[in-house]
């Protein structure tokens, strides 16, 4: 986009761009500080669907207003573009900071209870994410983390290469949400799950060439056992993994709070001292 301004918000450089939109970093001249400006690319405009994401994402998130989830601003158009307005994580993203294998156990415990307590909060109003993935868990310039990205929650969004519908990140989507069925806050839990794996491993517990063949392996391939990959890991890990990401979500977790209630017992050794 060649535009110096985006509304009232004077571009600085472009960030990234995701499937959807284009990202910048720009300013607020009115109270001169750092922001997100995240526009719908022009080439989707043309279908109503990705317009009603975007401004979805912005209803979603002011409903929440939850001290875990990046805050949202401002909305508006930009033309025939919209765009929506965020908080400026300076801190980059969970994505980036596993990349540089940064992230000790104590810390791991803390993104996921913080991740799951935002959860927590948008379950309770029915919000089920769909796209819990380390790139979508940034930091602020103090460290702390936050859950971002809204945007395809409760919609649909792609598809695969068969033309089956599907709504997230391949590498990441519960089996109930590859089929398309009805789902609850148990998916997210089930995202969550495959995170903790990486966070435990530095790898994703399912791998392919294809999105069909890694949707194939989360409906039906056990989960890899982690002392294959991390033998140093402790048993316990495997227990609440498996849990987190039973194939069938009656088996899971009830809830993102109580995965994250058994993640920070253990990394403190209260699980151990529990089961004595």
């Amino acid at each position: 986009m060649s535009a110096q301004k985006i509304g009232r918000y004077e571009i600085e450089k472009e960030l990234t761009q995701g499937g959807m939109g284009v990202i910048f970093l720009a300013r607020d001249p009115y109270i001169q500080r750092q922001v997100v400006v995240k526009v719908l690319m022009y080439s989707k405009t043309l279908d109503d669907v990705y317009k009603e994401f975007f401004q979805q994402e912005a209803e979603l998130i002011a409903a929440l207003e939850h001290p875990a989830i990046v805050p949202v601003y401002d909305f508006g158009w930009h033309g025939e573009q919209p765009y929506i307005v965020m908080r400026y994580m300076k801190g980059g993203s969970l994505e980036d900071k596993l990349v540089k294998n940064e992230i000790k156990l104590t810390e791991a415990a803390h993104i996921i209870k913080r991740v799951a307590d935002a959860l927590d909060a948008a379950h309770a109003k029915s919000i089920v994410h769909r796209d819990v993935k380390p790139s979508n868990i940034l930091f602020d310039s103090e460290g702390e983390s936050f859950l971002s990205d809204f945007g395809i929650a409760k919609s649909k969004a792609m598809t695969d290469e068969a033309g089956t519908w599907l709504v997230g990140t391949p590498a990441f989507m519960s089996p109930e949400q590859i089929r398309d069925e009805n789902i609850d806050g148990r998916s997210d839990v089930y995202a969550l799950g495959v995170m903790l794996y990486r966070l435990l491993t530095g790898q994703l517990p399912y791998s392919a060439d294809s999105t069909t063949g890694l949707v194939n392996m989360h409906l039906v391939l056990p989960i890899p056992e982690i002392r294959q990959l991390k033998a140093n890991v402790p048993a316990v890990w495997q227990e609440v993994i498996g849990k987190a990401m039973a194939k069938e979500p009656a088996d899971r977790y009830a809830s993102a709070g109580e995965m994250a209630k058994d993640v920070v017992e253990i990394v403190s050794g209260k699980w151990f001292l529990r089961k004595l």
